[in-house]
């Protein structure tokens, strides 16, 4: 099973905060509901959970992880992969943010390569919200963060 890992950076307004990116690329362009997802990434063997979660958030948001602790939230099943995710207390402007990008046969079956953001926006949602718009595998890490 395909490994994955990554950040979940929180705040408080007062009231708590996620900041989610809303996945790149056409599949996803019009959607929005379970459209969104907590920076991460597939990591190999020859790195570890969180030298990955570290790896991929720097690479999706192209900006460094802000300072702080890691919090573990665990793991969670999801579309054939095994998500290990933290929650880390920061800030970040979602405007600074400078998407990795990836590339993908589109439109299909064309032979043509065209290149993608991976978030293509980057957005603070408070808990309720966050629930409501994150990929539903990904929605135990919402509620192991405000049951802290």
């Amino acid at each position: 099973m395909k490994r994955s890992a990554g950040i979940l950076l929180f705040r408080r307004t007062p009231q708590l905060e996620v900041l989610l990116g809303h996945m790149g690329g056409p599949f996803w362009a019009r959607k929005d509901a379970g459209a969104w997802s907590v920076p991460k990434g597939e990591y190999a063997d020859d790195e570890t959970p969180e030298q990955a979660a570290r790896r991929e958030f720097a690479e999706e948001l192209g900006l460094p992880v802000p300072d702080g602790e890691l919090i573990p939230l665990g793991e969670a099943k999801g579309s054939g992969k095994v998500i290990t995710v933290w929650a880390l207390e920061g800030d970040l402007d979602p405007d600074a943010v400078t998407p990795g990008t990836f590339e993908m046969e589109w439109p299909p079956k064309s032979g043509q390569q065209k290149t993608f953001p991976e978030v293509d926006r980057v957005q603070w949602f408070g808990v309720e919200e966050a629930s409501a718009k994150i990929v539903s595998a990904q929605r135990p890490f919402l509620e192991r963060l405000t049951a802290r």
